[in-house]
């Protein structure tokens, strides 16, 4: 990016790029205007190769004549169990073009998930990564009796396999050549067959307060969507991104692949979860989308790394983001930027701000894409101070994505933008409920349409369950979830997202769920940034043995205290923490505390930490 006060590079397209009333439909159009190109690429045994559209195409063809080989017919449903990766797109292509539908299940998910979703689902095939979600698989394929084949992405380690229901990836294509040589028109029979009314995807809910809900978008919904996507955040065959977060979560689904699909931006995929700090500064994206999560962990890293820098290096950071601040300050207010400010940011880049940028890997970045979460506007500015913009987007699975957008021409930290062109959204005047309505809602809940009547009322208003404000200029602002609203025991109404936004900016505090319903005071369950807080008991000899040992030391008690106090003194004294309590366990995706997006459960939270909340109050 280069310059922080002109944001003309980033503003949306209004043209439509690509044709297609179908998903499958748009991704051979797209093969057959960029053929040779490269689209995606994904890092193997230490180095990256590419995929080009004429190469994925070829993958995609042979996957789909395989599992029309099988007998899977328009209408069946397969689903891929997987982390994400190249495989995991082309299985969803496939199953699209043979006029499928396709589900994906979180790779942390229990066998017993596993169980309910491919039941519920109807799942037909099921694709798996490797051995070890294989071992899912067999464990309930016997209580599935529509469930015909499962197919192995990673055969390594599954050499000696020998079941009749279970092949490898490899095998499937073997089978779909041989099916396209005697059927050469069947997959574009099947692709033309597909109508923009039939359901495309099933993206399961979180599943926090009972079993996940499949939500059903169609055709119609997923295209008219990545269209607008366009509309709002555009997007380019100039343009690297990357592909990181679940693929059978909605936000990478829709502004990853098919949203790379539709404008031709590259996709590239990590490695791993854990490699994403280091595949970010290889790649180094020229759009970045991510969580709150990931925000907070590249800002955390950068506070640590200054503390072990000279006490020059510290001075020119400190001289060079206050110079990035004050332009960020006239940016957000509309004001223009003074020839000598912009002067002294040219030197600021060059002093500190480029190595800040390049230690994250924003060094290209036109803007950063922020969702899935609330984050905290002080995040946003910082970001923005060191040149790239964070744009904030708001929806959810029922939306098919993001509803609402922070423009580029207007940031407004701790906003989530107005409404996106191409659907309504509306607050409530009596609850106070955002409402959204448009082609991009969800067709309903599979299996449930007494669930789809609760939440699609008969005007087609969808009620999201999020509490929100709109100001003169349209801009929305959420205040809370519906059910997440404090009314404590004084009568006080607090939104605990507001301050355990603030406490997530510290860099010892990954995670945090303020408590408070009906009782007299605030509480907060904290999860700790390990790492952070591991140099931090080490830097100043605190002695640990293991996680649970860090938490209880009286230096890391009082080091979350301070934080906690740093919070405190920003609310007023009847919306302040009185107590707090360390989780004592490091959570990951795999554990039923968190969210695939990593956010903790607050109701779980709540329920299993009862005892510890309690002690609190005594």
């Amino acid at each position: 990016m280069s310059n922080l006060w002109d944001l003309s590079h980033i503003q949306p397209a209004g043209t439509d790029v690509l044709a297609g009333d179908t998903i499958p439909a748009m991704f051979w159009n797209a093969v057959a205007s960029r053929g040779p190109r490269v689209w995606m690429r994904q890092k193997e045994l230490g180095i990256w190769k590419s995929w080009t559209w004429d190469q994925t195409a070829e993958a995609v063809r042979e996957i789909a004549g395989g599992l029309m080989s099988l007998g899977f017919a328009p209408g069946d449903c397969a689903s891929v169990l997987s982390n994400t990766n190249i495989e995991w797109v082309l299985a969803d292509l496939a199953v699209l073009s043979c006029g499928g539908v396709s589900n994906g299940i979180y790779p942390t998910d229990a066998a017993a998930q596993v169980h309910y979703l491919s039941e519920d689902s109807r799942t037909t095939v099921l694709f798996v990564e490797d051995d070890e979600q294989l071992d899912k698989a067999l464990e309930v394929r016997g209580s599935l009796p529509v469930l015909r084949k499962i197919v192995v992405f990673d055969m390594e380690g599954l050499r000696g396999l020998d079941d009749p229901h279970v092949l490898s990836l490899h095998a499937l294509r073997e089978l779909g050549r041989a099916f396209n040589q005697q059927h050469p028109d069947e997959i574009a029979r099947r692709v033309q067959g597909c109508g923009p009314d039939d359901v495309a995807i099933l993206v399961y809910t979180s599943g926090t307060t009972g079993k996940p809900k499949g939500a059903m978008h169609t055709h119609a919904a997923l295209t008219y969507t990545v269209r607008g996507y366009n509309t709002l955040i555009s997007r380019s065959e100039d343009d690297e991104t990357m592909c990181f977060l679940p693929l059978c979560h909605i936000a990478e689904r829709m502004g990853g692949e098919y949203f790379s699909l539709y404008t031709g931006a590259k996709l590239n995929f990590v490695e791993n979860p854990d490699t994403v700090p280091e595949n970010v500064r290889e790649i180094a994206p020229t759009v970045f989308t991510a969580v709150p999560r990931v925000w907070e962990k590249f800002y955390s890293g950068v506070m640590i790394a200054l503390k072990e820098s000279t006490r020059m290096q510290q001075g020119a950071y400190a001289w060079s983001i206050g110079v990035g601040t004050r332009i960020a300050d006239r940016v957000l207010a509309g004001q223009p930027v003074g020839g000598l400010l912009k002067l002294q940011f040219q030197l600021a880049r060059w002093l500190a701000l480029n190595n800040v940028r390049k230690l994250i890997g924003i060094h290209r970045a036109r803007f950063l894409v922020t969702g899935a979460a609330p984050i905290s506007p002080e995040l946003v500015k910082w970001y923005l101070a060191l040149g790239v913009p964070m744009l904030e987007v708001w929806g959810m699975t029922e939306t098919c994505g993001a509803a609402t957008g922070v423009p580029a021409s207007r940031i407004k930290p701790g906003s989530i933008g107005p409404a996106a062109a191409y659907n309504e959204v509306r607050v409530d005047a009596t609850t106070g409920e955002i409402l959204v309505r448009g082609p991009n809602v969800f067709k309903g809940y599979l299996n449930l349409p007494e669930k789809t009547a609760e939440t699609i009322d008969p005007d087609g208003w969808l009620h999201t369950g999020d509490v929100g404000l709109i100001d003169a200029d349209g801009y929305l602002r959420i205040t809370d979830r519906m059910k997440d609203i404090i009314i404590t025991a004084g009568g006080k109404n607090i939104t605990p997202s507001e301050l355990e936004n603030e406490l997530k900016f510290s860099p010892y505090i990954t995670d945090a769920v303020v408590i408070g319903d009906k009782l007299p005071y605030l509480t907060v369950i904290i999860m700790i940034d390990q790492e952070n807080v591991e140099k931090y008991a080490q830097d100043n000899d605190v002695p640990f043995s293991n996680y649970a040992s860090l938490t209880r030391t009286r230096e890391v008690q009082e080091l979350i205290q301070a934080e906690i106090d740093r919070v405190n003194a920003k609310f007023a004294r009847v919306e302040q923490i009185k107590k707090f309590f360390l989780l004592d366990t490091q959570l990951t995706a795999e554990d039923e505390e968190l969210t695939p997006t990593m956010k903790l459960k607050r109701k779980l939270v709540q329920q299993k930490y009862a005892p510890q909340i309690e002690a609190m109050y005594r």
